[in-house]
């Protein structure tokens, strides 16, 4: 651990909490209202938790396109508000990263608020990250509280460790996953039967163990921080800690991903940390599904693709491949900015008090 800065942990939730339920990315709560209440209702039976919708909650991508500026101002009314215990994002998106230059990070920084979110929320995380206060990747309204809480127990139980407790402790395999998703669009949609399959994690590269901040995010968001450079850390302030990387939805080829990567490596993110965890990439969406072989295929590659692009740069970093984390189901809230240590000879992924 090189870094002198203590990350701010922000206070656990309590039982009874107000928590505010806000769209900083796309406008999931909108088009899909059928998850998002269930979402809602959820927070409500399962956690005791009561959920604040603010402006954006609802509002349709469109016009959270045309309004990035209300979405920076719901995150500092969110934060800023001492009775607002946690903060959720409805669901990721694809252009937050024209929200950071509406964003007040000093106000964020001053009122530190555990803030929950996936997929394009990595700009913010990414943000609170150089500000030093911990986030939760992961936790969405939509995925984790809507889908994923009702047929994964550890969808449920790690939520609440990120939720409730002072630190989130060890992360290992869920007993099953699937990236299969339901039709969002139906009312019925938490009753249907997803395909399940048995899971564990792959330990692969160096034998070093690891142990620092948690830095990452979506690969191909990740690649827009790295362009845009408004939140991206240094190598110096990323040297010694863990990086966490995992694919969306769109199903990136492997000449995409190894672009993403060089891109990494060349700006010296590769070199600088000391351990990197792959998040179980999803191999179909809604409009393509290549078949269960093709995607056991897809998902094998690109844990490739990582470790050996890794090892380009730091052929003695560890590498975990299929950590629950990211677009498929269940995933944990990763604390990113939060302690990592990465111990390959006990094949032990754990988040220690600060």
């Amino acid at each position: 651990m090189t870094d002198d800065a203590t990350p701010t942990v922000a206070p656990p939730v309590s039982p009874g909490d107000r928590v505010a339920v806000l769209s900083p990315a796309s406008g999931g709560g909108h088009r899909f209202p059928h998850p998002y209440e269930r979402g809602l209702r959820l927070l409500r039976e399962r956690f005791d938790l009561e959920p604040v919708a603010f402006p954006t909650a609802t509002r349709s991508s469109e016009w959270l396109y045309d309004h990035p500026e209300e979405r920076a101002r719901d995150l500092e009314r969110a934060f800023r508000d001492p009775d607002i215990g946690a903060v959720l994002a409805t669901i990721g998106g694809n252009d937050q990263v024209r929200v950071l230059k509406h964003l007040d990070g000093d106000v964020l920084a001053a009122t530190p608020t555990r803030f929950f979110g996936s997929s394009d929320n990595t700009h913010l995380h990414s943000l609170l990250w150089e500000r030093g206060v911990v986030s939760y990747y992961g936790g969405d309204v939509l995925t984790t509280l809507g889908t994923a809480v009702d047929r994964f127990a550890e969808a449920g139980e790690w939520l609440g460790r990120a939720l409730f407790d002072e630190t989130f402790g060890d992360l290992t395999p869920a007993a099953e996953w699937t990236d299969e998703d339901p039709d969002w669009f139906a009312p019925d949609y938490h009753g249907t039967a997803l395909e399940r399959e048995p899971w564990e994690w792959a330990w692969r590269g160096g034998d070093q163990r690891a142990e620092g901040r948690l830095w990452g995010g979506c690969l191909e968001v990740l690649d827009t921080v790295l362009a845009a450079d408004r939140t991206c850390p240094g190598t110096d302030a990323l040297a010694g800690g863990v990086l966490f990387l995992e694919s969306s939805e769109e199903l990136p080829g492997e000449s995409e991903v190894r672009r993403m990567l060089l891109g990494m490596g060349e700006r010296g993110v590769l070199g600088a940390v000391d351990a990197v965890l792959v998040g179980r990439p999803k191999a179909r969406n809604p409009h393509e599904d290549p078949g269960s072989e093709a995607r056991a295929a897809y998902r094998e590659a690109q844990y490739d693709l990582v470790t050996d692009v890794v090892a380009e740069y730091a052929p003695e970093v560890p590498v975990v491949c299929g950590v629950d984390v990211g677009h498929t189901y269940p995933t944990a809230p990763l604390p990113v900015g939060g302690r990592c240590v990465v111990d390959p000879a006990a094949e032990r992924v754990t988040f220690p008090t600060r």
